[in-house]
C-alpha cells in the first residue's frame, strides 16, 4: 500500500500537489514506483498520476470540461491568432472551437473516439506541468495538413535552462480500457511516432514554427541551436538525445466510476492499479521497441529517449465526449 498520511493525518493536506485544479497523486520515476519488477527499467522513465476531484458524491465533470476549454486555444490557434485577440478570452474560445475537427461527429471509429479531446488535455498538462512553450498548436497544424494520421499527437519545446532545451513528441488517446489486450494498440501507436516519415514531419513542423522564433526572439543563439538540431540533414541522434515522449493514458476506470469522494483509500487503489498497468505497458513497449521483426524495426538508441507515462482516470467516456461536443458545437455557432 502507498502511505499518504502526513503528521496531521490529513488527506486534504496530502493532496495539495496540483496540476491547475486537478490532483497529482504521484510524480516519480518508474524505477521508484515499481522497485520490485522482474525486468530491468532503464533511466529516463517517469510516471505522473493526475486525477479529477469529487463534489457532492460526484466526479466533477464540469471542472474537467472547463480545463479542456480553458486550454483549447493553445492547441487550436497559432500565436499570431492568439495575440490578435487581445483581452477577449471568449472570442479566443469561439475561434479555437471553429478549428476543431470534431472527429467523433464524423465517424464511429472507437479507436479515434475522443482523440481530439485527449490532445487538448495533453496540451494542457504539457503547459501547466512541464512548462512547454505553446509553439506548435497541433490541431491548428492538422487543420492545415493533408496527412492527419501520421506523427505525434503532441509536439512541444521545453526550455530546460537559458541555453538548453528538450523536444517532446507525445501520444494522446481516450481509451475505454488499459488492460493488456488494449495496451498492444497503444504500444503500436507510440512506436508509429518513430517512423522515418513521421519523425521528419514533426521536426519540420517545429523548425518551421514562426511561434518558436517569436518566443525566442531574445535568445537567437538558442533558436539557431534548435533549428540546427531539427534540420533533416542533421543526425537523428541529436534529436533522440533530447527527446521526451509523454504518453497520456486517459481512460475509463472502474475504481473511479465506483467512487464518490476523494480519500486515501481511493488514491491507494488507484495507484496500485496504475502500478500494475505501467509495468505491463512498459515491458510491452520495451520488448517491441528493441526487437527486429517484419513489422517494426528496433528503435535505435531507445535508452536515450525519455518516456513519461501520464495516467488520467475518468468514470465515463460517453458523458465526457457528449459534453465536449455539445459545448464545442455551441461555440462554433457563435459569431
Amino acid at each position: 500500500m502507498f502511505n499518504f498520511k502526513n503528521k496531521n493525518n490529513s488527506t486534504k493536506n496530502n493532496l495539495m500537489s496540483k496540476l491547475d485544479k486537478f490532483n497529482i497523486h504521484l510524480n516519480k520515476s518508474l524505477k521508484d514506483f515499481c522497485p520490485d519488477v522482474d525486468f530491468k527499467i532503464i533511466d529516463g522513465r517517469e510516471v505522473l498520476s493526475v486525477a479529477n476531484d469529487f463534489s457532492d458524491n460526484k466526479w466533477q465533470f464540469q471542472k474537467f470540461q472547463s480545463f479542456i476549454f480553458n486550454n483549447i486555444a493553445q492547441t487550436a490557434l497559432s500565436k499570431k491568432e492568439r495575440d490578435n485577440i487581445v483581452d477577449d478570452s471568449y472570442s479566443s474560445l469561439i475561434k479555437a472551437a471553429k478549428k476543431l475537427r470534431l472527429i467523433d461527429k464524423k465517424n464511429n471509429d472507437t479507436d479515434t473516439e475522443g482523440s481530439e479531446l485527449a490532445e487538448i488535455l495533453l496540451y494542457g498538462i504539457m503547459h501547466h506541468h512541464y512548462k512547454a512553450l505553446p509553439v506548435v498548436p497541433k490541431i491548428f497544424n492538422k487543420q492545415n495538413s493533408n496527412d492527419n494520421a501520421k506523427g505525434a499527437d503532441s509536439v512541444h519545446i521545453v526550455l530546460e535552462n537559458e541555453n538548453e532545451f528538450s523536444i517532446w513528441y507525445g501520444e494522446a488517446k481516450f481509451y475505454n480500457s488499459i488492460e493488456d489486450t488494449r495496451l498492444y494498440e497503444i504500444v503500436n501507436s507510440v512506436l508509429n511516432i518513430f517512423s522515418e516519415s513521421a519523425f521528419d514531419t514533426e521536426n519540420r513542423i517545429l523548425s518551421n514554427s514562426n511561434d518558436l522564433k517569436s518566443y525566442l526572439k531574445d535568445n537567437s543563439d538558442l533558436y539557431d541551436k534548435i533549428i540546427s538540431i531539427l534540420d533533416t540533414d542533421s543526425p537523428i541522434d541529436y534529436v533522440k538525445a533530447r527527446l521526451n515522449v509523454p504518453i497520456l493514458l486517459l481512460h475509463v476506470c472502474n475504481i473511479t466510476s465506483n467512487q464518490k469522494e476523494n480519500s486515501d483509500v481511493y488514491v491507494n487503489k488507484l495507484l496500485e492499479y496504475q502500478k500494475e498497468r505501467v509495468q505491463s505497458f512498459y515491458q510491452k513497449l520495451y520488448n517491441k521497441a528493441i526487437k527486429d521483426n517484419l513489422k517494426v524495426k528496433p528503435i535505435v538508441n531507445f535508452d536515450k529517449i525519455k518516456f513519461h507515462f501520464i495516467f488520467f482516470p475518468v468514470p465515463d467516456k460517453k458523458t465526457i465526449i457528449s459534453n465536449f461536443l455539445t459545448r464545442a458545437e455551441s461555440l462554433r455557432t457563435e459569431i
